[in-house]
């Protein structure tokens, strides 16, 4: 009901209703997928949308995507980063030494968004360039 997608960037649900009749009764005091999604926004995920040839496209089958910028496979140090928000601020949630990003993980990040960055003018340069 629930998987890592390959790039470890995000995380989809495939069965919504039996992820929340046998996943979120043995974590939360609840099984409702609604009650779960509303965490998940108060903890900063977000639901990915699909969008293609201009228009929203809806999925063939139950699935449900969420990432998070600091929700990446293998990078277990960025999740006391995710934080949730309470009267309008974001509160750390996990207890940790090191408190403040690393250089290292804030460089490796800049780097990455020069890359997504660059790589999402390319294809506005494709979209121009097919109109």
């Amino acid at each position: 009901a629930l998987s890592h997608l390959q790039n470890g960037t995000s995380f989809h649900v495939f069965d919504q209703g039996r992820f929340a009749k046998e996943v979120l009764p043995k974590y939360f005091k609840h099984n409702n997928m609604a009650s779960f999604v509303r965490q998940l926004n108060m903890y900063g995920f977000r639901k990915v949308v699909n969008i293609e040839q201009g228009g929203l496209v809806k999925p063939e089958r139950d699935d449900t995507e969420f990432q998070h910028l600091c929700f990446l496979q293998g990078h277990e140090h960025l999740l006391e980063h995710i934080k949730r928000k309470v009267r309008g601020r974001w509160v750390s949630v996990v207890k940790s030494e090191e408190t403040k990003m690393r250089q290292e993980d804030l460089s490796r990040l800049l780097y990455e968004v020069q890359i997504l960055r660059s790589q999402q003018e390319n294809m506005e340069c494709q979209v121009q360039d097919m109109k």
